[in-house]
């Protein structure tokens, strides 16, 4: 595995945040960005309303709106999962890294969960390699905020929120090693590509090591009970080297790109 493109630093980046409700700006990405209305009403009165469903029904459709509003110029993208708990010394966070900056210099956007570990990782090395770096990240009562090297952050309450969004402005997954989370992510993806509800798109699983015996089991327990079909198992792609998730990523792309030059009938 290669790691030539990250150049080490370090002096963390200063933090220049702005505020627009839950949407965290940092570095100049977003020009001309406001600030939320802060009028306040003169007495709050009973708040039971806030947690009744009807009402809960339309905080969900501003996390919606906030979301889809700040995402929706993001170049192309490719999402990076793996553990809020791997140590900064780790190997696994070198390869994150390694991965956000090799990224970033094939003109992809970096977006990950937003904390730390692997995703302060590859948040850190799209950042340092000039790319745009994108956070998304959730409300938990144990987990740390976003980590200082999102350009573009946002805090969900809701996970199925935040999921969307992971699935709406990627073009591929990459998974490191990671625990519920990560794996919670994985098979939501698969289930989305093997249904067909979201257009095929790589899913990378990044370090054999950790994955090999997961895509075993798929293969020797899935796929030999009758579960699921043979190809369902490829739309996994195990992989140590950086130049092979770079390598899947832009043939994939040029696939894509060929179809839609192509056109379908209907559209002829």
């Amino acid at each position: 595995m290669s790691t030539d493109a990250v150049e080490p630093v370090n002096n963390k980046p200063k933090s220049t945040a702005r505020f627009r409700g839950p949407i965290m700006f940092r570095r100049d990405r977003k020009p001309g960005t406001g600030t939320a209305d802060r009028n306040l009403l003169d007495r709050r009165g009973d708040s039971d309303w806030v947690h009744t469903d009807p009402w809960r029904v339309l905080r969900i459709q501003a996390e919606f709106v906030e979301g889809f509003g700040a995402l929706a110029e993001v170049p192309r993208a490719v999402t990076v999962f793996g553990s809020a708990r791997t140590p900064v010394d780790h190997p696994e966070y070198e390869a994150a890294r390694a991965i956000g900056s090799a990224l970033a210099h094939a003109g992809f956007a970096v977006i990950t969960g937003g904390g730390p570990g692997a995703m302060e990782a590859a948040n850190r090395g799209a950042c340092e390699a000039g790319g745009y770096s994108i956070g998304l990240g959730i409300e938990l009562p144990f987990e740390q905020g976003l980590n200082e090297w999102v350009d573009l952050g946002i805090n969900f309450r809701y996970f199925f929120v935040r999921k969307t969004m992971f699935v709406k402005y990627s073009q591929a997954f990459i998974c490191l090693p990671g625990g519920f989370g990560t794996m919670d992510e994985l098979f939501e993806a698969l289930t989305l590509v093997q249904t067909r509800k979201i257009t095929r798109f790589p899913i990378i699983l990044f370090g054999t090591r950790f994955w090999g015996g997961l895509v075993d089991w798929i293969r020797d327990s899935l796929l030999a009970a009758g579960k699921i079909s043979p190809g369902d198992v490829e739309l996994l792609h195990v992989t140590d080297s950086v130049e092979d998730v770079v390598r899947i990523l832009e043939q994939a792309t040029s696939e894509r790109e060929n179809l839609e030059t192509m056109g379908t009938e209907d559209k002829w």
